[in-house]
């Protein structure tokens, strides 16, 4: 039975807009990609001497289970030349499960809902648009609550140019 997962799409290397179309494409293989809205321009986190990132939040429509839409995605991340040569540095695509439906797993290497989602403005800026009302199944707050509550920092640019609607 299908579920809907929430991914968060990052690149900071090369072509940026390029590299989240190409990696929304390839998505498609996956399941049904059915919101895609703005492109964000953000700041690093923790590691902050790199080019800053663009983002977006993708919802798709899966019938993969947890584990193989991450073996996925990550297949996806090699394959469009991600190389994990230093923690948190610059990247060609970074694919990241931040919900699939209610399920909260913990597993080695999968943690959904993902661990840094309610932290991130990076992540919370994009997946608000596309799921304003959208309920942390442990948290139990919205995603524009948890974005809410975010306190002031982080640099997080809402880009005019971006894919709408699944069409990239």
């Amino acid at each position: 039975m299908p579920s809907r997962a929430y991914l968060s799409l990052g690149s900071n290397v090369g072509d940026r807009q390029g590299n989240l179309r190409g990696a929304i494409d390839r998505l498609s293989a996956l399941g049904e990609v059915s919101a895609v809205w703005s492109f964000y321009e953000t700041e690093p986190v923790e590691f902050i001497d790199q080019p800053w990132f663009l983002n977006c939040a993708v919802a798709l429509t899966t019938a993969h289970p947890p584990r193989l839409l991450l073996d996925a995605l990550l297949a996806i991340e090699q394959s469009m030349g991600r190389r994990r040569t230093q923690l948190k540095g610059p990247r060609t695509i970074d694919l990241d499960i931040l919900l699939y439906g209610d399920k909260v797993v913990h597993e080695p290497g999968l943690t959904i809902p993902h661990p840094a989602l309610a932290e991130r403005r990076f992540v919370l800026e994009p997946l608000v648009e596309i799921a304003p009302d959208l309920i942390h199944p442990v948290l139990r707050k919205t995603m524009r609550q948890l974005r809410d509550e975010l306190p002031a920092g982080q640099t997080v640019r809402r880009l005019e140019a971006g894919p709408r609607d699944g069409k990239s």
